[in-house]
Formats: structure tokens, C-alpha cells, sequence
């Protein structure tokens, strides 16, 4: 009898990545002069590759697009890089998450207000490294550890990466409580980032195999995974249906996939239909 294939009720592309692509299609089909992104536009390597095929090349500064149209990527970028690429380039568009720009508001809030804005997310992501200057002398904390580590003051801000676990945020809130008379919390993470893994938690723990799409540097695909894995041990991290094995799916009865917030729905699709060809 062949496998059931489910698909999480909250699975793939978010809102801030569909209109990211949007923005760049609408640019690759009008703009005059060349196209660029500052950094990759999405942690998507598959679909970066395909924007390079259309023409859309990554640059790593707003130098490099002097006179050309560059979209900013959706992690967002700091107020310097802004302002470079504002003065240099052709035409700038903004394709920011607007989710993201509600972190840098409450970050920069918060330390107007005279706290010690703490940022909750992974150290050298791009999003977290664009939130910093919003706040001058923020500090980065991924876990409850550092945060511990940290030194007493009197007032505590904290913002969070978009894409953290609401349980690691929890975690680190909790033992900044120590730290400082007063912890004001502004969650910023993102709704689908909670969806998506809430949606993966269900479906795993029916789930007889796991299959989870993304970019392997994508910190929302990582983190299903993990969610995933601790559910279901036979889960499979990928980033298209060209690395599915059949031996995964021996003897399974529920397949269950799920993908990351910048995973598009043809990718889905595309791994949908050879998992259907492996288990039939």
C-alpha cells in the first residue's frame, strides 16, 4: 500500500518573501539598467539561482551597483548601507519584510527610552546585524546562558529576531529577569514563523518520515528541522527534490512535509509530486 503525503497546514513562502519576489520580478521585467540585491534577497540558494539566470546578480555592497536598481534583501540592511545605496544607485527598492522593519522601530524605541536593548537571535545573521546600529550598544543573546552571563543594569529592552522560537525566547527572558530591575519585552517574532512551527509539531507527531524544504542557511527552515527531528527521527532536511532518497520512505504509511519561509510553492510542489512517483 502506497504512503499518505500531508502537507503542514502552515508551510512555505511567508508574506515578506512572496512580495520580496514580486519586487524583483517587477524590477527584472522593467528596469532600464541592470538589477542587483544587496546580499541575497532570500535564504533560498535554489531560487537565487534563478534570479541570477534572469539576470539578477548578489552584490555584497551598495558600491558595486552604482548606477544600477538594487533591491534591499528582506533581512534588511543597516542605516549606512541604506543611505550608500541611496546616493549611488540608479533606483533603490526597499523589499525589507515589513516585519523586520517593526523590530528595527522597537529596537530604536527602546533605546530612546534609555534601556539596554537586547537583541534574542543568532549572532552574525544578517537580520540581527541590520537591527544593531537601530540601537547603539545593543547586545546579541541566543540562549538563556548568555544571557545569565550578561551584566546587571537597570533597564532591559528586548526585540527578537523574527524567526526565534517562542521558547527560546521564554528562556532568555527568564534569566534577564535576574539582570536588571526592569525587562520590558517587545516580541517581534514573526506570526508565520510561530504558524509554521506549530503546523510542523503536529504534523511530525503523526508523521511516520519528515521532509523539510529550505535553504540549509535558512534560520526558520534549521529550526523546523530541529522541531521536526525531535519528533520525528526520520526527518530529512532539503532544499529540492533532487536529493530525496527512496530508502527514506521504506515502510512508512504518513510522509509529512513541511518548508521554510522562503521556500516558494512550486518548490513544494516540485518535491509533492516525486515523493508521489518514490511511494506509489
Amino acid at each position: 500500500m502506497s504512503a499518505r503525503i500531508e502537507i503542514a497546514s502552515e508551510a512555505g513562502a511567508c508574506y515578506g518573501v512572496e512580495r520580496a519576489l514580486r519586487m524583483v520580478e517587477d524590477a527584472a521585467k522593467s528596469s532600464e539598467v541592470p538589477v542587483h540585491t544587496l546580499g541575497p534577497l532570500i535564504h533560498n540558494p535554489r531560487v537565487v539561482s534563478g534570479l541570477a539566470e534572469k539576470g539578477v546578480t548578489v552584490v555584497s555592497s551598495p558600491e558595486e551597483s552604482a548606477g544600477d536598481t538594487l533591491l534591499l534583501r528582506t533581512h534588511g540592511v543597516t542605516p549606512d548601507e541604506e543611505r550608500r545605496a541611496r546616493e549611488l544607485c540608479h533606483e533603490v527598492l526597499d523589499a525589507t519584510c515589513p516585519f523586520v522593519k517593526k523590530v528595527h522601530q522597537a529596537a530604536a524605541r527602546l533605546a530612546r527610552e534609555g534601556y539596554q536593548v537586547v537583541v534574542v537571535g543568532e549572532a552574525g545573521h544578517p537580520e540581527v546585524e541590520a537591527t544593531l546600529p537601530h540601537a547603539p550598544g545593543a547586545v546579541v543573546v541566543g540562549s538563556a546562558d548568555e544571557a545569565a552571563a550578561l551584566p546587571s543594569c537597570k533597564k532591559i529592552g528586548v526585540v527578537v529576531q523574527t524567526t526565534q522560537s517562542r521558547a527560546n525566547l521564554e528562556k532568555v527572558v527568564a534569566a534577564l529577569l535576574g539582570r536588571a530591575e526592569e525587562v520590558r519585552v517587545v516580541n517581534t517574532i514573526c506570526d508565520a514563523t510561530s504558524g509554521h512551527q506549530g503546523a510542523c509539531a503536529e504534523l511530525a507527531a503523526r508523521a511516520d518520515v519528515m521532509v523539510v524544504i529550505g535553504g540549509r542557511i535558512s534560520a526558520n527552515t534549521k529550526r523546523l528541522a530541529e522541531i521536526a527531528s525531535g519528533l520525528c527521527p526520520r526527518t530529512h532536511h532539503i532544499e529540492g527534490a533532487d536529493e530525496l532518497d527512496p530508502s527514506w520512505f521504506d515502510g512508512a504509511e504518513l510522509v509529512g512535509i513541511t518548508a521554510g519561509a522562503s521556500t516558494p510553492a512550486s518548490q513544494i510542489a516540485a518535491v509533492r509530486t516525486a515523493i508521489e512517483s518514490i511511494v506509489a
